[in-house]
């Protein structure tokens, strides 16, 4: 998957900026991770990424030249694909740029043959699961205690899926 354009991001309509995605590689992962961490409380770690690019997972950047926006990891299984990690950098969260990510995982899982997107979201990140409701994910249930959470604790996954036939 190497796709590039011009893409408008949703809430800045007067805002162009020309955008591509390019496959995650090793050589990509220090930049990653710095947005990971920039993004997310409870952040992947490098060794993630690099199990992830080893098992040969669907990983992609989205890139504006060498400014890096975002990036997704999915997961092909039998007529499926499981969305495991989409993260936009936070300087150019609000702008869409989810949804352009969210689109071309979908594009991909249905070349793949995928019937179905899935993926998993903290109950406490409502802003991600609107951007997904949006998106056309509904919520089919909740895992228990699934991610770690602050002082030893652990908070419960929406489970949402995406028809995608």
């Amino acid at each position: 998957m190497h796709w590039c354009g011009v893409f408008e991001p949703m809430s800045t309509p007067t805002l162009s900026i020309e955008a591509g995605f390019v496959p995650m590689t090793d050589t990509h992962l220090d930049s990653v991770t710095v947005v990971e961490c920039q993004a997310h409380p409870h952040p992947w770690l490098r060794k993630h990424f690099e199990d992830c690019l080893a098992s040969g997972y669907q990983a992609q950047l989205l890139m504006a030249g060498t400014e890096l926006l975002g990036y997704f990891v999915g997961m092909k299984g039998f007529e499926e694909v499981h969305l495991l990690n989409i993260t936009v950098a936070p300087a150019y969260q609000r702008q869409g740029w989810a949804h352009v990510m969210l689109n071309a995982l979908a594009l991909w899982a249905r070349g793949q043959g995928a019937q179905w997107l899935w993926l998993e979201a903290r109950t406490s990140n409502t802003r991600a699961i609107h951007v997904y409701k949006a998106q056309g994910f509904r919520t089919v249930g909740t895992r228990r205690g699934y991610y770690p959470a602050a002082h030893g604790q652990r908070e419960d996954a929406v489970v949402m899926s995406l028809k995608l036939v």
